[in-house]
């Protein structure tokens, strides 16, 4: 799974996991990134983005078709 955000190119970053005996160990922060449908220049693409986007509005998600009421036959 693609790990950046395609809106504000969100990445994952390295930091250190202390232990109490301030035993420092490499540890990865990972963003927490979505598979959306989003519109992106008039074309519904399924796109990786960060929930702070997706919350944020910056990803405009296509509408739902509607489907026509099933036809009740009287008799």
């Amino acid at each position: 799974m693609a790990r950046k955000c395609v809106i504000c190119k969100k990445i994952p970053v390295t930091g250190n996991k202390v232990s109490h005996s301030n035993i420092k160990t490499k540890k990865r922060h990972f963003p927490n990134i979505q598979k959306v449908r989003a519109v992106i220049d008039g074309v519904t693409q399924r796109v990786y983005t960060c929930t702070r986007c997706l919350r944020s509005g910056l990803i405009l998600k296509p509408t739902m078709m509607k489907r026509p009421a099933p036809a009740v036959q009287t008799a």
